[in-house]
């Protein structure tokens, strides 16, 4: 077993009862039914502003800055040197990459429509 493997299985593992827990409620429909409803990006940004910390925010972009990294096929030391982002939170987005829902993969299809 990889090193990235073992701190894959290390974080699932240390989950908590409530993370384990159904994330989809009438709450988080709410929520989704606002952000596909809105198309300003400075509405948006105050929106991400309102919702979460400053460094929600970075983080929750680093990851999908580690995941645009990952399926270019870089080196998770590379992607560490470049984002700044631990071992155990590339290692968890490869695992989203590999295993998740595909929210990541349409993200970057997002972005490399924006790129051209």
């Amino acid at each position: 077993m990889s090193s990235e493997e073992k701190i894959a299985k290390k974080t699932s593992v240390r989950r908590s009862a409530a993370e384990k827990a159904p994330v989809k409620s009438a709450d988080v429909e709410d929520l989704l039914c606002v952000l596909a409803k809105l198309d300003d990006e400075d509405v948006i940004f105050a929106l991400l502003e309102d919702l979460f910390t400053i460094r929600e925010i970075r983080e929750t972009s680093q990851r999908l800055a580690v995941a645009r990294l990952l399926a270019a096929g870089k080196s998770y030391a590379m992607i560490e040197q470049a984002t700044g982002a631990s071992a155990t939170t590339i290692a968890r987005v490869s695992k989203c990459l590999s295993y998740g829902t595909g929210g990541y993969a349409t993200a970057l299809k997002i972005l490399d429509k924006e790129d051209e």
